[in-house]
């Protein structure tokens, strides 16, 4: 065992702190998880909510693998008022077409960890008393308030709350949420499920239907996480682990098992690069087959990780030129946590709204945004990822894992749509390849691909530093690309922990305004 043995991390100081308040106590990685992930709701209203989805990974030492939940919400019974339009709208009512899995993950997980004693409602005691008691509104937070401040769609529950002064939140304003304290009391004492039932699922159908959603009360009753079977991808010295089909997580692998091919071709910084934005871009381009609902992907998606498959894509690199690039990129807010508690369990977890606040619906008697991962659906009745009822939508979304055959293991992840498998790549790469330790390659400049949100171009945006080491090399191998900040919060939020035999690290980006936290079991106990 580790002579440090409990760890989080989380992209805002507060929900680390909640997460090691329960660790101390004992709780488990599960345990600590949740109630991070319900602080994190309140402190970062703009990246999550519990109206929002979630994903999980939660290895347990000794078992064959890890455990996987998908909490994604499914669309509506009913869509037919999206059979005569011609585009799903961004914000507002209409924007609102699934349901909130996340507090069911949340329910799913506890129930899957027979190590999860404590009562519900010391594990929901931080996100209570943060919302009462209020926090500090960060720059992060105030940029997305000022973005909804010039969008339509939002409804008076969303103004009320977010603009109290008829104008956006600023930064280090004093905000508190105690709506949202009162639901998290009422989980405490009636159970997590039920969000899905009783007053406050009536309560949130009547908002969602003033706004104009096809959720009914029904659809959210119905809400139900799963436990699923893991991906994997089996590399040199290490089996990595993410989500199944809705989420990205097949991209994720399918990067790495294409870098783990070409690894030996990759000598100097600009190899690595171009290795990882190639191997990128071959991944995505599958997505219009592989990417959407379990039941609706194509036969591609159960040989994609297979080596016929990953061969090929790698015979499609070259080294010395990148392939032009024309996609569109989708933004993405969302939070990643990371926990390892006394017992050696250790959690990798999701949680999103998809877009800065959602769909910008406030519920009233909730105190939080709706989702609008909808949003992601296509109105093409022939593609795979097509607007159905009860379908899920093609997710972003995906936390990750890794065990080493030396029995170190990773959990790492980060924010970022479109660009969480990009981030990913390059933090695994930087540690597990190229000798950095978990912080450097948290820390180190990055780059994304794609379009960004408020920007329509479709290049690789490389951070300053990085730019100034490595424009000329981009430039001989024909990238398209600009530069941009650094310490840009359009890379992610990413975060790591590794457990080895002998020591356990913990990483938070400076992107955001995490922290990482590490402590003895003496260190806790005093």
């Amino acid at each position: 065992m580790s002579q440090f043995n409990i760890a989080f991390t989380a992209p805002h100081k507060t929900a680390t702190e909640a997460g090691m308040f329960i660790l101390r106590q004992g709780g488990t990685a599960t345990e600590a998880m949740v109630a991070a992930a319900a602080t994190i709701s309140v402190v970062y209203p703009h990246m999550n909510s519990i109206g929002g989805d979630s994903f999980w990974l939660i290895d347990n030492l000794g078992a064959d693998a890890p455990i996987a939940i998908d909490a994604c919400g499914a669309a509506a019974a009913d869509l037919a008022q999206y059979q005569s339009v011609k585009a799903i709208a961004d914000r507002g009512g209409r924007s609102a077409i699934t349901q909130a899995g996340t507090i069911s993950g949340w329910h799913a997980a506890l129930q899957a960890d027979n190590n999860a004693k404590l009562p519900l409602a010391t594990v929901l005691k931080p996100a209570i008393d943060v919302a009462k008691q209020g926090f500090e509104v960060t720059q992060s937070l105030q940029m997305a308030a000022e973005k909804l401040f010039a969008t339509e769609g939002r409804n008076q529950a969303f103004k009320d709350l977010y603009e109290p002064n008829d104008r956006p939140l600023r930064q280090g304003e004093h905000f508190t949420n105690p709506t949202l304290a009162r639901v998290f009391e009422h989980l405490a004492e009636h159970g997590l499920m039920a969000f899905y039932s009783g007053e406050l699922a009536a309560s949130f159908a009547r908002d969602l239907a003033a706004a104009g959603s096809s959720i009914t009360i029904e659809d959210i009753a119905a809400t139900q996480a799963q436990v699923v079977t893991p991906l994997k991808a089996s590399l040199d010295g290490v089996d990595c682990y993410n989500l199944p089909a809705p989420t990205q997580g097949v991209h994720s692998l399918a990067i790495l098992a294409i870098i783990d091919r070409l690894k030996s071709r990759a000598i100097s910084d600009i190899d690595w690069m171009h290795l990882v934005v190639e191997a990128t871009k071959q991944s995505f381009n599958l997505r219009p087959q592989i990417w959407g609902d379990p039941n609706a992907v194509t036969e591609l998606y159960e040989q994609v990780l297979q080596a016929p498959v990953i061969d090929q894509l790698a015979q499609n690199i070259s080294m010395s030129k990148a392939e032009p690039w024309p996609f569109n990129a989708a933004p993405g807010d969302t939070v990643w946590l990371a926990a390892r508690d006394k017992n050696g369990q250790m959690v990798s977890f999701i949680q999103s709204i998809y877009w800065e606040f959602g769909s910008g619906v406030v519920m009233r008697d909730g105190g939080f945004v709706w989702n609008n991962r909808g949003v992601s659906f296509s109105l093409d009745p022939r593609a795979v990822n097509s607007l159905q009822p009860h379908k899920k939508p093609a997710h972003t979304l995906n936390p990750a894992f890794a065990r080493y055959h030396d029995g170190r293991r990773l959990a790492y992840g980060t924010m970022g749509g479109e660009g969480q498998p990009q981030t990913q790549a390059k933090v695994f790469t930087d540690y597990t390849w190229r000798g950095k330790s978990v912080v450097e390659a948290v820390a180190s400049p990055r780059w994304l691909l794609g379009r960004t949100w408020g920007d329509s171009s479709t290049d690789l945006k490389v951070e300053q530093q990085l730019a100034e080491q490595l424009g000329f090399e981009l430039d001989r191998l024909r990238h398209k690309w600009q530069p941009v900040p650094d310490n840009n919060e359009m890379m992610g939020h990413a975060g790591a922990i590794l457990d080895t035999q002998t020591h356990l690290e913990a990483a938070s980006d400076p992107r955001s305004d995490g922290q990482a936290s590490v402590e003895s079991a003496a260190e806790a106990q005093s």
